[in-house]
C-alpha cells in the first residue's frame, strides 16, 4: 500500500490511505458479524444437547453450557468493542491529530 500510495498524486495518495482504513475496519466488523453468528448457532446446539441430555434427570445445579457461553460471550462482547466502538486505526488517528495540534 505504500508503494501504491507513493506512485499517485498527492491529493489521491491519502484517499488511497482512508479507504484502507475504511477497509480494515469493514474487515473487522463483517469478523464480527461472522463470528456472532457462529456463537448463537453452536451455543444453540449446545444448550439443546443439554435440554434433551437432562430430560429424564433430576438436576438442580447450573447448566454447564452456561460456561462456554459465558465464556465465549465475554470474547464477543470484547470483539465487538474492538470492531465498533474503540478501533486501533481511529484511536492511532485521533492521538496523530492531537499530537500535530500541540506543535
Amino acid at each position: 500500500m505504500e508503494q501504491y500510495s507513493q506512485n499517485l498524486p498527492a491529493g489521491q495518495a491519502g484517499s488511497e490511505q482512508k479507504d484502507a482504513k475504511l477497509w480494515a475496519i469493514a474487515k473487522k466488523r463483517a469478523g464480527f458479524k461472522r463470528d456472532l453468528v457462529t456463537y448463537i448457532v453452536i451455543n444453540a446446539f449446545l444448550w439443546l444437547i443439554w435440554l434433551l441430555g437432562s430430560k429424564n434427570q433430576n438436576y438442580s445445579g447450573i447448566p454447564w453450557p452456561v460456561w462456554p457461553t459465558a465464556g465465549w460471550g465475554i470474547a464477543i462482547i470484547i470483539q465487538y468493542f474492538e470492531a465498533y466502538r474503540f478501533s486501533k486505526e481511529i484511536a492511532v488517528e485521533k492521538e496523530y491529530e492531537k499530537l500535530k495540534q500541540q506543535q
